[in-house]
């Protein structure tokens, strides 16, 4: 296979936290155009914390995010608005406003696009129906104008993937997508997920736990154990002794700004801007 630039790199990222805990050890990766990557690892091994410092959610304490058309100075101001903007976000717990639309929701997604006074304006009549386009790939289309607090648990977390597709990403972070999901209901909306980044060649980071999920869906798997890489291949190089290696020894919890990751319900959000509208 020939060599590709990546898409992004991660050199030396580490993040230690004001009580001295290291979430994340020194870590350097290349994250290939196209390519459908699977951080793997048990609650706490670190995949938050390295998804998070992805895109700025989380500020790495050494190292440096280099994203090759942006400043190698750092990501800061402007250049990390930009950055967050070609980067959708899918949460575990889904993020969305009850009391809003399906549309309403995903809708949230084209923020990141418009400038401080556009987000005042009502939406357009193109971004409407780019909205409803990619409600219709998630399958949702007939709930498009459903509250979103009536939905179930798997078809909230497709509005949370077509709100992130709305954006029109360079890159798909899912945290966690499927964890709260039933089997069944999990492999549908990876599926899903996996479908769209193919057809779309669309580059995802995704976190899972599940290590038959990540080898039936993974072009390349990382896995993490108390915040350091441990592994790094192909499906197939998955073997029982990496596995054994990255389940081995389960911390109780890591502290994130001192709540255990663990039981995190989203990532840090800035206090001046509310949650629901956080973009990536």
């Amino acid at each position: 296979m020939p060599p590709t630039e990546a898409l992004l790199a991660l050199r030396n990222v580490s993040v230690t936290y004001p009580d001295g805990h290291v979430a994340l050890h020194s870590t350097s990766l290349q994250v290939r155009p196209g390519e459908f990557l699977v951080l793997l690892g048990a609650s706490g091994a670190g995949k938050s914390t390295l998804l998070r410092s992805i895109n700025g959610l989380v500020r790495p304490t050494g190292g440096e995010v280099v994203v090759p058309d942006l400043p190698a100075t750092g990501l800061f101001g402007r250049h990390l608005r930009e950055h967050r903007r070609r980067c959708g976000m899918v949460f575990q717990q889904h993020h969305l406003i009850g009391r809003l639309s399906v549309l309403d929701n995903v809708l949230i997604g084209r923020l990141a696009s418009r400038s401080l006074l556009g987000t005042l304006l009502p939406w357009r009549r193109e971004e409407k129906l780019a909205a409803l386009a990619v409600i219709d790939r998630v399958g949702l289309l007939p709930k498009a104008l459903a509250r979103a607090d009536t939905l179930s648990g798997g078809q909230q977390q497709r509005v949370g993937i077509a709100r992130a597709l709305v954006q029109r990403p360079r890159l798909l972070l899912a945290d966690e997508p499927v964890a709260s999901l039933d089997p069944a209901t999990a492999e549908d909306v990876l599926n899903l997920l996996h479908g769209i980044c193919k057809k779309d060649g669309l580059t995802a980071i995704v976190s899972l736990h599940q290590v038959e999920l990540a080898r039936r869906y993974a072009d390349r798997i990382v896995g993490l154990q108390q915040g350091r890489v441990v592994f790094e291949g192909s499906p197939a190089d998955l073997n029982a002794g990496a596995v054994s290696e990255l389940y081995a020894h389960r911390p109780a919890a890591v502290p994130v700004n001192g709540i255990p990751e663990a039981r995190l319900p989203h990532p840090p959000i800035t206090p001046t801007q509310p949650k629901e509208l956080q973009p990536c």
